[in-house]
C-alpha cells in the first residue's frame, strides 16, 4: 500500500498484469479495496476543490516532465533479475513480478509525480488568490482616495460659502447665453477660484484652452488657463490677485496668451 501502486492503479499508469495483480488483491483484502477508494475520492475531491486553470506555460513544462520521466522507465537500473520473489503475510503468500526494483522506481515517481501535480495546482490557486486580494486591495485604496478627496472638497467649497470675504460671480456668455463660468473671488485674501463643476463651456481641443483674465481699471490681467469641461479637480484656484473690477475668459493658445483675444471672448461679468 506505501509503495505507490496503488496511487498508479487509480491514475490508470499500470500494466496490464499489474492491474490484475491489484484488483485481485482488492477482492482478497478489504482494506486495500478501501484504500482504492479512499485515493479516487481524495483526488476527485481534491481536483473539484481546487479546479484552477494553469498558465500555458506551466502546462507546458509540467506536461514535458512527465512524458520525459516515462520515456525514461525503461532506463532505470533494475535489482538482480529473479524468476519471482514471494513475500508471506500470515498464511497466504503473494507472488510479485519479477524485476522489483524497477517497478520501486517507477511507483515512487508515479507517487512525487501526484504530489508533484496536486502541488503545482495548489501554488497556481494560491498565486492567483492572492493576485485577486491585491487587485481588491488596491481597488479599495483607490476607492478610499476618491473618497477622501471628495469629502477635502466638499470642505473647501463649505469654506469657501461660509467665508464671508468670498463673491461668487456669473460670468454670462458673450455671444450663447448657454455659456457660463462661475467665480469665487476674495480681495481679502486674493484669492480667485473657479467652479469647475459648473463650468459651461463647449470642450477645448489640445491645441487650445481657456484663459481667465480680471480687468482692473479697463487693462486686462491673466490668472492661469484651464480647461473644459472641467480639470482634474473641481475647484481650481487661479493666480492670486488683490482687486478686480470684471472677469472674462477668452479661447487662446494652449499655455495661454500675454493679451486676450477679443474676438474669442466666451463669456464675461462685472460686479
Amino acid at each position: 500500500m506505501e509503495s505507490g501502486i496503488l496511487e498508479l492503479y487509480v491514475l490508470g499508469d499500470i500494466s496490464p498484469g499489474e492491474k490484475l495483480l491489484v484488483e485481485e488483491m482488492a477482492l482478497k483484502y478489504p482494506e486495500i479495496k478501501a484504500e482504492l477508494d479512499a485515493i479516487e475520492q481524495s483526488m476527485e475531491l481534491y481536483a473539484q476543490a481546487n479546479a484552477v486553470e494553469p498558465s500555458e506555460n506551466l502546462r507546458s513544462r509540467v506536461l514535458g516532465s512527465i512524458l520525459t520521466n516515462l520515456g525514461d522507465d525503461n532506463n532505470f537500473t533494475a535489482a538482480p533479475h529473479h524468476e519471482e520473489s514471494t513475500s508471506y503475510e500470515e498464511d497466504n503468500i503473494v507472488t510479485l513480478p519479477a524485476g522489483g526494483g524497477s517497478n520501486f522506481y517507477k511507483y515512487a515517481f508515479a507517487a512525487s509525480l501526484t504530489l508533484l501535480i496536486a502541488s503545482s495546482i495548489a501554488l497556481v490557486n494560491v498565486y492567483s488568490n492572492l493576485q485577486q486580494s491585491k487587485s481588491q486591495l488596491v481597488a479599495l485604496q483607490v476607492q478610499n482616495q476618491r473618497f477622501s478627496n471628495r469629502v477635502n472638497l466638499m470642505d473647501r467649497q463649505l469654506s469657501i460659502f461660509r467665508d464671508p470675504s468670498f463673491k461668487l460671480l456669473m460670468l454670462q456668455g458673450t455671444k450663447n447665453p448657454a455659456l457660463a463660468v462661475t467665480v469665487a473671488f476674495s480681495a481679502a485674501q486674493k484669492k480667485v477660484i473657479i467652479d469647475m463643476s459648473n463650468v459651461k463651456l463647449p470642450q477645448n481641443d489640445k491645441d487650445h484652452q481657456y484663459q481667465l483674465w480680471a480687468l482692473v481699471g479697463g487693462k486686462p490681467v491673466d490668472l492661469g488657463v484651464f480647461d473644459a469641461p472641467a480639470d482634474s479637480a473641481n475647484m481650481k484656484e487661479m493666480k492670486p490677485i488683490a482687486l478686480a473690477d470684471a472677469f472674462a475668459v477668452t479661447l487662446e493658445p494652449k499655455g495661454g496668451s500675454v493679451n486676450p483675444t477679443m474676438d474669442q471672448m466666451v463669456v464675461l461679468g462685472k460686479f
